[in-house]
């Protein structure tokens, strides 16, 4: 089983892809990964099965949960429950966020 994850490698290909995320842990009772939003990009997930803890590694913006925004910076850690509609939006820089479920990425 992998131990040891580069995230700064899961940015760069997630840069030069079409999607804005890769979970890089899948278990049955945990699953992380790590989401990039450039400026003007689109984050167009829907609401998760498990509970979800993020890790703002760098940018700036909004998280959208149910219906309330909350501004997002460096360092901070937001909590959403399962099944709570939510969004990242309005970064005006690079946002790179690690993501942490409770169960798996599903």
């Amino acid at each position: 089983m992998k131990i040891e994850f580069d995230t700064n490698e899961y940015v760069k290909k997630i840069t030069k892809s079409d999607t804005y995320f890769h979970t890089f842990l899948n278990k049955e009772n945990i699953a992380a990964g790590i989401l990039r939003l450039g400026p003007g990009d689109k984050d167009t997930q829907e609401p998760h099965e498990s509970d979800e803890v993020y890790y703002v590694v760098k940018g700036d913006g909004f998280l959208t949960i149910n219906g309330k925004d909350y501004p997002v910076s460096e360092g901070m850690s937001y909590y959403v429950a399962k099944r709570i509609p939510h969004k990242f939006h309005g970064n005006k820089k690079e946002l790179v966020v690690m993501y942490f479920f409770g169960g798996p990425d599903s």
